[in-house]
This record gives C-alpha cells, sequence and structure tokens, in this order.
C-alpha cells in the first residue's frame, strides 16, 4: 500500500515543521471527550452489515458487478439490480448505482483504496484544500474546503449518480438512498451524500454508512455534515488503522461526528464495537497515533467475517 504509506509519512514528517501553533489557528476544531458506548451485535448486523456488503461488491470486477454475478459479494445481497456502474480502477474508482429490492432503496457504493491499485490510491496524496464546486453543492458556504483529490474524483462520477439516483426514485417509488464506500470510496459517498441531499427533494431520505474514512474535509465541512445528515451519518473505524487519522488535524482537516469504533475483532468474525459521540472523540480512532499503527486494520476483517479490497471479493 505505498501511497498510504507515502500519506502517513507524510503527516509524520510533517508535524515536527508546522507544530507552532499558529499554523493550528484553522477556526475552533469540535472535539469530544464523551464516553463511548457499546453497540450490540444486533445493531451492528442491522446497521452496518448491508452498506458493508455493498462496499465489499464494489471491489469486484465491475463487469461482474453490472450484471451481478461477482460471487459472494454479489450472492450475499439477493435482489439487487444494478442501474449504472463505471470506472477504470484508477483515475476514477470503479462505482455502482444498484436498486436494492429487498430495502427498495437505491444503493450508491464507491471503490476504496486497495493495495493492488496504485492508480487508485495516489488520489489520497493531494493534500491540498479547494471549496465545493458551487453547481454539485449550490450554496455551501465559502468556508467550507475540502480535500483537492476527494473532490476531483467524485466529480468524475457525479453526474452519473445525480442522474441515475434521481431516475431510480422516480421508477422504482424507492424513497430511500443508501451511500457506502471504503476508505477513499468513503470520501467520495461522503460528498455524494451532501450533493444528493442538496439536490433531492426533503422527502428522500439519505443514509451514509462509510469504512476507514480519512478526513475530507475543514472543522465547517465537518459541521455541514452533521448539520445536514446528522445522525443518518455513519462512519465505521477499525481498531489501529492509521487512515482515518490523516490528513492530520495539523493541517485544518476534521471528522465529522457519526463515528463508530471498533475496538476488537474476535477469531469468530464478532467485533466490540462503540458510538463515540461527537466529532473526533478522544478516546476513539482519534487516540490513534501514526507511530503505532496497523494497515491491516484497514482492509479488516471488520465485523462479522467482513474485509475490504480485492482479496476479500
Amino acid at each position: 500500500m505505498l501511497a498510504i504509506h507515502t500519506l502517513i509519512l507524510a503527516a509524520v514528517a510533517l508535524q515536527p515543521v508546522f507544530a507552532a501553533p499558529t499554523l493550528y489557528a484553522t477556526g475552533k476544531r469540535d472535539e469530544s471527550d464523551g464516553s463511548p458506548s457499546a453497540l450490540s451485535q444486533s445493531t451492528i448486523s442491522n446497521d452496518f452489515q448491508r452498506p458493508a456488503l455493498f462496499s465489499r461488491a464494489a471491489y469486484c470486477p465491475i463487469s461482474s458487478v453490472a450484471s451481478w454475478t461477482c460471487g459472494p459479494s454479489c450472492d450475499a445481497l439477493p435482489g439487487v439490480v444494478v442501474l449504472a456502474s463505471g470506472g477504470n480502477n484508477g483515475e476514477i474508482p470503479d462505482f455502482f448505482i444498484a436498486h436494492d429490492t429487498a430495502t427498495n432503496s437505491i444503493v450508491v457504493a464507491h471503490q476504496g483504496t486497495d493495495p493492488d491499485d496504485l492508480l487508485s490510491d495516489l488520489n489520497d496524496v493531494e493534500i491540498a484544500k479547494s471549496n465545493l464546486n458551487s453547481t454539485r453543492f449550490p450554496g455551501a458556504g465559502s468556508d467550507i474546503e475540502v480535500h483537492d483529490g476527494f473532490q476531483d474524483t467524485q466529480g468524475r462520477t457525479a453526474d452519473i449518480v445525480l442522474s441515475t439516483v434521481t431516475s431510480a426514485l422516480s421508477s422504482t417509488g424507492a424513497t430511500e438512498v443508501s451511500v457506502t464506500g471504503h476508505s477513499l470510496g468513503a470520501a467520495v459517498a461522503s460528498l455524494d451524500a451532501i450533493m444528493l441531499k442538496m439536490h433531492l427533494p426533503s422527502s428522500v431520505a439519505i443514509t451514509t454508512t462509510v469504512f476507514g474514512l480519512p478526513r475530507v474535509g475543514n472543522q465547517d465541512w465537518a459541521n455541514l455534515v452533521d448539520s445536514m445528515l446528522g445522525s443518518s451519518f455513519a462512519h465505521i473505524t477499525n481498531q489501529l488503522d492509521p487512515v482515518p487519522i490523516v490528513p492530520g488535524q495539523f493541517l485544518g482537516f476534521q471528522h465529522p461526528s457519526g463515528e463508530s469504533h471498533i475496538t476488537s475483532v474476535a477469531s469468530s468474525g464478532q467485533a466490540d464495537i462503540e458510538a463515540c459521540p461527537g466529532q473526533e472523540n478522544e478516546h476513539c480512532s482519534d487516540a490513534n497515533s501514526l507511530l503505532d499503527f496497523s494497515i491491516d486494520n484497514h482492509l479488516g476483517p471488520y465485523f462479522n467475517g467482513i474485509s475490504f479490497g480485492a482479496a476479500a471479493c
């Protein structure tokens, strides 16, 4: 996982250089020291498992995903009709939009950063921030900034995501959209969720569940996610995974609320997961260090035997 290592090493190298207090002055950051609370196994299965299975399927060859014949990853989700798919496993990471007939919802899923896909990884190393695109994110304040590379990647599929979801809601009668992804796919999914929230009728429920999410934007971005998505946004972090703590807060990046942190995974696949109140809870992934991390935790397993990456498809 060369590019993730590059991003981590760059962050470690930069911290001593930019440790002066004035460079931390990017506006007030919201920190939480609230005590996490354990999630039940039924909550994990009911709220997280289906999005995780869709995120896992996004790593499968896009030709087999389009026909929903991608083996165990597709077999685990019967009744799925893929409406649009694409990507080149590189500059445009693979993605699909589907009708989940079991829940009568429209699903948007994005491939993430895989160790075997260096080109996809390269999207992660641009640390510059930029304002949200005014066409895709109408009315977004000028103080809101996001990772430039993540926004560029999201922009390459934004039109087909928005048009396909809009059409599918009309043709299927669905009133819920589920947005998901892992790693880079989690970042793109987060941007998709805000875009869809801004463009779709308020009667459409948008649920966003992402895994191994890197920090996407600044404090104002985190506040926007909290205000627009609220409790319908969940990001699951896994033990000592370093990806959720990059880019660093010292560069002006901030996570929104909604973290659920995996503290351990048994050999049976059962995970202990805690709900972490507030943004950047000091008892959860925010407590992790770039000096002590596990890349394996980024790919999994997360819970119920679910891992991500091409090898997990």
